[in-house]
């Protein structure tokens, strides 16, 4: 490519059609998940094995994809994507805090539907989904943003007691990323020689440790949470072993609730591990060579990549309600794109993964057939030209 990005206004299946195969080095996507979110007509369902089979197409040998999903169409995003050629590697869970159940009251619902009036009995106040870090943008969460007083109702009717405390949801708390990658051709190595891609960054996306000789108070936040990989120098793979964990299939939003849940613990060392006798390595798999590393620091065991939801500086008065954090998408791209790369997002929306691939010095191809969407992202693009310092076309 001769520019740094592209973006088109179309389907994406039309628009892929046109795009010379194996001419992008990895897809990094948000798309539809099938929920009919907000009643928006393009969530009614997930993408199709064709327009997975596009993507496939357009992505050179040993090419990542990774793409977003609901918990509850997780698995037709997985079974589309595998049947249109891709191998499935993994799936990244991206864990959050700020999630609020949307769960209905049972017991409300069946003295609503026998006219039977509750009686109040006192009155709570719900905290509400303030700051940096409010999962969905939707109208429901919006809408119960700030402190609410709520009555405290007692069962009206027989039924309504037996069902006390019953609901209908769980708290949303996570959303997979599924990692499929197109088959190499040849070996691992004879792939990233010819291609450029087939296997992912490492060292790049090491998750940054501290040994508990080094003095910590420079590291700690007041939280005590630090455990992510910090932007600036450093971050396009310079990164040694000693400097940081290996990356993990589970990313989390750095909230309180998140990192409480998990132990205080002291790690053992960092070092390579030795094959076993008769070629078993010391993990209990064989025939080829395997890593075992350790790290010599302490602290929260949630020592995982982490970023906040997307800010308000982030949006830039972009109205799309599942604007993704540009950190999460920097990270993702940078996992999965060599350097240089150029990063297809095939369900552009808005344009942070552009905007993140951009940021991370690579190339990026995004379409989005919703001309209000499509206006959003050139405008973000724009604005993101400054921060970058690139010189992008407009």
């Amino acid at each position: 490519m001769s520019s740094l990005h592209a973006l088109h206004l179309g389907d994406c299946l039309e628009v892929l059609s046109r795009l010379p195969e194996a001419s992008v080095d990895s897809v990094v996507t948000d798309p539809p998940y099938g929920l009919s979110f907000m009643g928006k007509g393009w969530d009614y369902d997930v993408p199709t094995v064709e327009v997975w089979r596009e993507v496939w197409r357009v992505l050179k040998p040993g090419g990542h994809l990774l793409a977003f999903a609901g918990t509850r169409t997780q698995h037709r995003m997985a079974v589309n994507i595998e049947d249109a050629g891709f191998e499935i590697r993994d799936m990244i869970a991206w864990v959050y805090g700020s999630g609020f159940p949307k769960s209905l009251d049972v017991s409300k619902a069946i003295d609503k539907a026998a006219g039977a009036e509750r009686e109040v009995v006192g009155s709570r106040i719900k905290a509400g989904i303030g700051g940096s870090q409010t999962f969905a943008q939707d109208a429901w969460t919006q809408a119960n943003r700030g402190p609410i007083e709520l009555d405290i109702t007692a069962p009206a009717t027989a039924a309504a007691r037996q069902w006390q405390g019953w609901g209908t949801a769980l708290k949303p708390a996570l959303e997979p990323i599924t990692v499929a990658r197109k088959p190499l051709i040849g070996t691992v190595a004879e792939n990233v020689l010819r291609h450029g891609t087939g296997a992912i960054n490492v060292d790049g996306c090491r998750v940054e440790g501290v040994p508990p000789s080094v003095p910590q108070p420079a590291f700690n936040s007041p939280t005590g949470r630090t455990y992510g990989m910090k932007t600036g120098e450093g971050r396009n793979g310079e990164m040694s072993h000693a400097q940081g964990r290996w990356p993990a299939n589970l990313i989390h939003d750095g909230s309180d609730e998140v990192v409480g849940l998990f132990p205080q613990t002291t790690s053992r060392g960092h070092t390579p591990s030795a094959r076993g006798a008769g070629g078993i390595s010391c993990n209990g798999h064989s025939g080829q060579d395997e890593i075992k590393e350790l790290w010599f620091d302490s602290g929260s065991a949630a020592r995982f990549f982490y970023t906040a939801k997307a800010a308000k500086s982030e949006r830039q008065g972009v109205t799309h309600p599942t604007v993704k954090p540009l950190d999460l998408m920097a990270y993702l791209c940078r996992l999965v794109t060599p350097p240089g790369g150029i990063v297809l997002d095939p369900f552009m929306g808005t344009g942070t993964t552009i905007i993140a691939a951009l940021s991370e010095g690579f190339q990026g191809i995004g379409i989005e057939r919703d001309p209000a969407y499509f206006a959003m992202a050139e405008h973000r693009l724009n604005g993101a030209q400054l921060g970058l310092g690139l010189e992008l076309p407009t």
